[in-house]
């Protein structure tokens, strides 16, 4: 109730901590489970002039759901575990519940690799350790769910402008050096170099980190095999299929030209 913006800003910030301070993760996760539920059910009922402070608070939550799953080193379980969370029935990213504002899920369009970027960024590791790579390939599976199956023009939309585009824009190699387009520029704002530097897939050979041209790769068959998926909307599979051509085909035009 307080209209002190650092008090603000202090108490979603302790209340997200919380989810570290609980354990086991587990423990966590079911907490961060009955947090997404709560807002979902009471978002509607939020004054509009207060609605800025449950956006940040959104914004801590994401931030601390991230470290949460770093500490436990991505354990694939817990990653499911959370992904679950938001796309089941009462989350947040869930496509077929009408119960669900639109505004959440546009907000973690928006924020969402934001925050997994500050997360993976080497300033959070203790001591120096090298932080291990975050498998982006699952952390991204609820955004391509939504985008597949939601019936709201305005949400894909919003997932493809704010979360695809920028994710792929910043995985494109370049090997000349133009001066990006100002389409390209205004997409690539945030650059997200942690989280093109510092993340693989899930099923990777190696612990590794995975480099642009692989990360690209994977993700983009990612794309593909979700837009071939029965489940998937018509219509919104013949928008991803439109999405990950474009990108092919960025691909193939950014491929060096053998001069010999």
């Amino acid at each position: 109730m307080s209209d002190k913006p650092l008090v603000q800003q202090g108490l979603a910030s302790e209340l997200a901590e919380l989810l570290l301070t609980i354990k086991p993760s587990t423990s966590s996760l079911a907490f961060l489970r009955g947090f997404w539920q709560t807002t979902v059910r009471e978002w509607n009922g939020i004054d509009r002039l207060r609605i800025d402070k449950y956006y940040m608070l959104v914004r801590r939550y994401v931030n601390a759901s991230f470290r949460l799953l770093l500490r436990a080193q991505w354990e694939p379980k817990l990653c499911q575990e959370y992904n679950d969370i938001l796309t089941a029935p009462g989350g947040p990213l869930c496509p077929n519940d009408n119960r669900v504002p639109l505004s959440l899920a546009y907000h973690l369009s928006d924020i969402y690799l934001e925050e997994l970027d500050k997360v993976l960024s080497p300033s959070t590791g203790s001591d120096g350790d090298e932080l291990p790579p975050a498998p982006l390939d699952t952390l991204l599976s609820p955004f391509l769910g939504l985008a597949a199956r939601t019936s709201s023009k305005d949400t894909y939309e919003r997932v493809r402008s704010a979360f695809l585009n920028p994710l792929f824009e910043a995985l494109i190699t370049t090997h000349n050096d133009e001066p990006p387009s100002q389409k390209r520029r205004r997409l690539l704002e945030s650059d997200l170099t942690s989280v093109v530097d510092r993340t693989r897939v899930s099923d990777s050979a190696t612990d590794r980190p995975l480099g642009k041209p692989a990360l690209r790769q994977a993700l983009l068959k990612q794309l593909f095999n979700v837009a071939s998926d029965p489940e998937t909307r018509d219509s919104n599979r013949r928008k991803l299929y439109a999405f990950w051509k474009s990108y092919i085909e960025d691909d193939e035009d950014e491929r060096p030209v053998d001069g010999s």
